[in-house]
């Protein structure tokens, strides 16, 4: 059977813009055009629309699922057993979150009581999880399993206070990476060193010990791995590479580095 590109986007429920953008950008091609220029799909085009929808719930960049769907070894079957292991990653996460909502309603009407650890737990073991699904493989296979596990250890025992700065930290290293990308900033410069002082100090939070080579090698992997990259080019793309550039121009210049 085939569909039209108004028939196409009534059925996935997107937009016909969306759609020729996809076009455009080469993610998803028509299985013809007639004379007058009208896009038809096919049941390929279908099932590809279904896998490009899958991934976007995931989170991922569209750069990024193009250069998962046109690999020569894509596997549709493996990819929907993928998809449903993270969907249902994410259903235990959201059973979590009401667990502890309903708690917190009873704790505010007196039923019950609930320690400050217990307000931020569930959020922890969502963090910790989605560190697992995304960089578990490659962290464990490079630094090993007990690496893995002591971070996920330190993120289980932070504090209130520890883990607000942990998120706080997270989201300014975001948010002057896109600054300084967006005014065409030097790695080299001070905010370069500002940013790489700041992330130093987030990763400090869940490494067992700091180390320069380690922090060098994660650094590599930001442009290298395609999940680092679509996670900090997520808004503004060059974050990751100006991020990489930083780390490797301050902790390689000197002996200042110590103090980073």
């Amino acid at each position: 059977m085939e569909y039209s590109i108004k028939e196409l986007s009534k059925l996935a429920g997107i937009s016909a813009r969306t759609l020729r953008y996809y076009n455009e950008i080469g993610l998803l091609l028509p299985l013809r055009t007639n004379d007058a220029g009208y896009r038809f799909y096919g049941e390929k085009e279908v099932e590809q629309l279904q896998q490009i929808l899958f991934y976007r719930e995931r989170g991922l960049a569209l750069e990024q699922i193009k250069s998962i769907l046109f690999q020569n070894d894509f596997d549709i079957l493996s990819a929907l057993y993928s998809h449903l292991e993270e969907l249902e990653n994410q259903k235990k996460r959201l059973d979590g979150l009401i667990s502890i909502v309903k708690k917190t309603i009873r704790v505010k009407k007196g039923e019950e009581e609930m320690s400050d650890t217990e307000r931020f737990e569930r959020f922890k073991e969502k963090v910790i999880q989605e560190n697992e699904t995304k960089y578990g493989q490659e962290v464990r296979e490079k630094y090993g399993d007990a690496s893995m596990e002591e971070a996920s250890k330190k993120m289980k025992n932070m504090s209130k206070g520890e883990y607000e700065r942990f998120q706080n930290l997270e989201k300014e290293i975001l948010l002057r990476l896109e600054a300084a990308v967006l005014a065409r900033g030097k790695a080299e410069s001070e905010e370069g060193k500002e940013i790489v002082l700041l992330h130093k100090e987030w990763l400090g939070m869940t490494w067992k010990t700091y180390s320069k080579q380690a922090h060098l090698g994660l650094a590599k992997m930001y442009v290298m791995d395609e999940r680092f990259t679509a996670y900090y080019d997520k808004n503004v793309p060059g974050c990751a590479e100006f991020l990489k550039k930083a780390i490797e121009y301050w902790l390689e210049k000197d002996d200042k580095v110590d103090t980073i």
